[in-house]
């Protein structure tokens, strides 16, 4: 018992089962890392603070994007670019968050308005930072997986164009049986 993606399907080969499988694991961190990231900058009491709400706007919208990775099967197209164009946005604005975090703190802590204690607030905003990196460092790694898993369901004959590009050899071949032996080169 348990849940019906963890079981292999029949026709999946290893790789590309352990490939999706790492896949989700990364996503799955990242949710965790983005919700707690949302829970440290809501505890700086950053409400009334416009930048506050775009921090937390910008950690909502990764959990957008890791929950889509998960949600969608390595043969979708229209969900596998979604999910990189979100992740590709996320991983910048995260990136970028998390330098900004830890270059210049007691700025950014004074732009967010907080009223938190400086020394307390500038902890928070490090662990923020902090997770800012890993959650930059996930979104990076969850594209390239992504892109593999892509790559294999192509590969796997999953998409519509592959199955066309081999009907029409197998027609070709068909064809060239009927030609004299110095054309069926």
């Amino acid at each position: 018992m348990g849940n019906p993606q963890s079981y292999p399907p029949a026709d999946a080969s290893g790789t590309s089962y352990h490939s999706h499988k790492v896949f989700l694991l990364c996503n799955y961190i990242l949710l965790g890392a983005a919700s707690s990231c949302i829970f440290l900058t809501l505890s700086l009491r950053l409400i009334p603070s416009p930048c506050g709400l775009l921090l937390i706007f910008l950690h909502a919208l990764t959990i957008i994007g890791a929950a889509t990775g998960c949600a969608a099967s390595p043969g979708s197209t229209k969900w596998h670019a979604t999910h990189m164009v979100a992740t590709v946005l996320t991983a910048i604005f995260q990136g970028s968050v998390a330098l900004l975090v830890f270059t210049r703190t007691s700025d950014f802590l004074g732009e967010l308005r907080s009223y938190v204690r400086e020394e307390d607030g500038e902890v928070i905003l490090k662990m923020v930072g902090g997770l800012g990196v890993v959650i930059f460092c996930l979104e990076w790694a969850v594209l390239a997986l992504a892109f593999v898993l892509r790559y294999y369901a192509y590969m796997e004959g999953d998409s519509g164009s592959n199955a066309a590009m081999r009907s029409a050899k197998v027609q070709h071949d068909e064809e060239m049986k009927d030609w004299p032996w110095p054309f069926q080169v």
